[in-house]
C-alpha cells in the first residue's frame, strides 16, 4: 500500500450557459474540511479547458482574477489532503490530459487499493506518471479506455473492472461533457442536485446548499451520470454492493450534510444517546470536543440528563489535527487548538465526548488539559468503537502499530491508563449501526472489525497485521532484556 487520501470534489453543468467558476469556488469552500493541502478548479468555455490549482486553502489558491479567467459554463473542482508522500503541486487536483475527447480533466475522492499494480501496468505500457497521486492513475486508465471506445458508459464500466478501492469522480471533457461516477461499494459520498438552471455534483450536500440548489439524491454505487447539451443520462455499469464508510457519519462529513443514510447531525445525536445508554457516567457536566462531537454531546446530555456546557473553546484559525500530514505538526497544533474554560471545569466531574481515538496522542493531551484546568474527574466517552485496523479506502489510518486500540489488543482499561482518564467508554458496534440506521450490511467498518469488502485490502491488512505483531513482540523482548 503506497497511497491514500481524503478529498472533496465538485462538478457543475449550467444549462443556461452561465459562468460557473464562482459556484465551483463556493462549493469548494463548503467542503474545505475534506482537504486543506491543495485546491483547484477547471472550467470549459466551449473551446478550451482552463485550469488553476495550487497549494493551500481554496481562498489562498484561487483569486478574484482567477475566477474571472476561469471562463465556462461547465466546471469541476477539488480540495485535497495527502497522507503519504510529498505534499507538492504536482499532486494537486484536478489532473488533465490532452487526449482523447479534446482533453479530459478529473477530480477524485478516495483511495485505490491496487495503486502500485496499476502504476506498474501503466509503466509497462509506456504511460508515464507525473505524480504519486492515484487521481492521475484513474485519469490515465480512463483515457486508455476512452481511446478504445466512444461510449463513455462502456469506458467507465471497463475502468471499474480495473480499479479496486474507493473512488468518487467528476470529469470534464474538451467536448463540454460532465461525467460523475462512484465506485460499486459507494465507500465515499457523492450526491447531486438539479434544477432548471444547473446540475451540481459534490462530495457533500452542503456544497449544494451554498449554491442554493436542492439535494436531489445520492449517486448510486456503480452508477455513471453523463450531462451534455442533450440532457442527463444515468446508467448502472457495475454490480453494486453498498459498503458506505461509517467514519463519514462519525467524523469526516459536516453535521449539516445529508449522506446516503440521511442527516449526519441526526446520526451523531443518536451516537451520543446510544453512548449514554451503554456507558453512563456520574458527572456534573458534559463537554464536547469541538466541533464534530457537539451533536453527540447533545445526545449524551439528553439521554443522561447531565447538562452540556462549552468547556473547551476552539481557535477557529487552526486546521483539523487528525488530517494534518505529520505527527509533529499535529502535536504543535493541539497546543494551539483548544483552550479550557476554567469556570466551567473547576471542581467538576466532566464527561468529555469525542468522536474517535486513533493514535491516542490527542486524547492523552486533552485529558491533561482538562485536569490542569481544574476538572475533578475526566470521563472520556468515544462515539466510535475502538479502531483496530488500517483503512485502505481513503481515511488516514495507515498502519496497525499507530493504532492505540491495536497496540493495547482492545484492552480498554489499559488504554484508559495511557490516556490518564478516570473512566473510558467506547461506542459499541451495535450502537454505531443503530445510530447510522442503514444496516450493518451496508456499512464499511473494516477499521473496527477487519471485515474488508475487497480482496486486495483484506490481503494487505493480513500481511501488515502479521508484520506489526512481530515488530511489537520484538520491541517487548528488547525492553524485557
Amino acid at each position: 500500500m503506497e497511497k491514500r487520501e481524503e478529498c472533496g470534489v465538485f462538478g457543475i453543468y449550467s444549462f443556461r450557459k452561465d459562468e460557473v467558476s464562482l459556484p465551483v469556488y463556493n462549493g469548494l469552500i463548503a467542503i474545505q474540511h475534506r482537504g486543506q493541502d491543495s485546491a483547484g478548479i477547471a472550467t470549459f468555455d466551449g473551446r478550451t479547458i482552463h485550469l488553476k490549482k495550487g497549494m493551500g486553502l481554496t481562498s489562498e489558491v484561487i483569486s478574484e482574477d482567477d475566477l474571472l479567467a476561469l471562463k465556462g459554463s461547465v466546471g469541476i473542482g477539488s480540495v485535497r489532503y495527502p497522507t503519504v508522500g510529498t505534499s507538492s503541486l504536482r499532486d494537486a487536483q484536478p489532473f488533465k490530459v490532452d487526449l482523447p475527447r479534446e482533453g479530459i480533466t478529473l477530480a477524485h475522492n478516495g483511495n485505490l487499493v491496487n495503486f502500485v499494480a496499476l502504476k506498474d501496468e501503466l509503466a509497462r505500457g509506456g504511460t508515464p506518471l507525473l505524480s504519486q497521486c492515484d487521481s492521475e492513475i484513474i485519469l490515465k486508465v480512463l483515457a486508455d479506455e476512452l481511446n478504445r471506445t466512444e461510449d463513455i458508459f462502456l469506458a467507465v464500466s471497463k475502468l471499474m473492472k480495473r480499479l479496486e478501492g474507493a473512488y468518487c469522480e467528476v470529469v470534464l471533457t474538451g467536448r463540454g461533457e460532465l461525467i460523475a461516477f462512484r465506485d460499486p461499494h459507494g465507500f465515499r459520498p457523492l450526491c447531486f442536485g438539479r434544477n432548471d438552471d444547473c446540475m451540481i455534483f459534490a462530495s457533500e450536500s452542503v456544497a449544494l446548499d451554498i449554491n442554493d440548489v436542492e439535494l436531489t439524491e445520492q449517486v448510486k454505487p456503480g452508477e455513471v451520470i453523463l450531462v451534455t447539451e442533450k440532457g442527463v443520462e444515468r446508467r448502472l455499469v457495475a454490480k453494486s454492493s453498498r459498503r458506505h464508510c461509517m467514519f463519514e457519519y462519525v467524523y469526516f462529513s459536516r453535521p449539516d450534510s445529508i449522506l446516503d443514510a440521511g442527516s449526519v447531525y441526526d446520526s451523531r445525536v443518536r451516537l451520543g444517546m446510544n453512548l449514554a445508554k451503554s456507558h453512563p457516567a456520574k458527572a456534573d457536566v458534559v463537554v464536547p470536543v469541538p466541533d464534530t462531537s457537539r451533536p453527540a454531546a447533545e445526545g449524551f446530555s439528553r439521554e443522561s440528563g447531565v447538562r452540556i456546557e462549552e468547556g473547551l473553546i476552539k481557535n477557529r484559525y487552526i486546521m483539523r489535527t487528525f488530517i494534518m500530514p505529520e505527527q509533529r505538526i499535529r502535536d504543535e497544533a493541539i497546543k494551539k487548538k483548544l483552550n479550557p474554560l476554567k469556570t466551567i471545569l473547576k471542581g467538576k466531574r466532566v464527561v468529555v465526548i469525542d468522536d474517535s481515538i486513533v493514535r491516542g496522542t490527542t486524547t492523552n493531551k486533552l485529558v491533561k488539559l482538562l485536569k490542569d484546568a481544574g476538572a475533578k474527574e475526566v470521563h472520556v466517552r468515544i462515539t466510535c468503537p475502538p479502531i483496530i485496523s488500517p483503512c485502505f479506502y481513503g481515511v488516514d489510518i495507515s498502519s496497525h502499530s499507530e493504532l492505540i486500540g491495536f497496540r493495547c489488543n482492545g484492552n480498554v482499561e489499559e488504554i484508559r491508563k495511557i490516556l490518564g482518564a478516570d473512566s473510558l467508554g467506547y461506542q459499541t458496534i451495535d450502537g454505531l449501526v443503530d445510530a447510522i440506521g442503514i444496516g450493518k450490511e451496508n456499512l464499511c467498518m473494516a477499521c473496527l472489525n477487519e471485515d474488508y469488502p475487497t480482496p486486495g485490502a483484506a490481503k494487505i491488512a493480513k500481511e501488515m497485521k502479521k508484520k506489526s505483531s512481530e515488530e511489537m513482540k520484538e520491541k517487548k523482548r528488547y525492553w524485557e532484556l
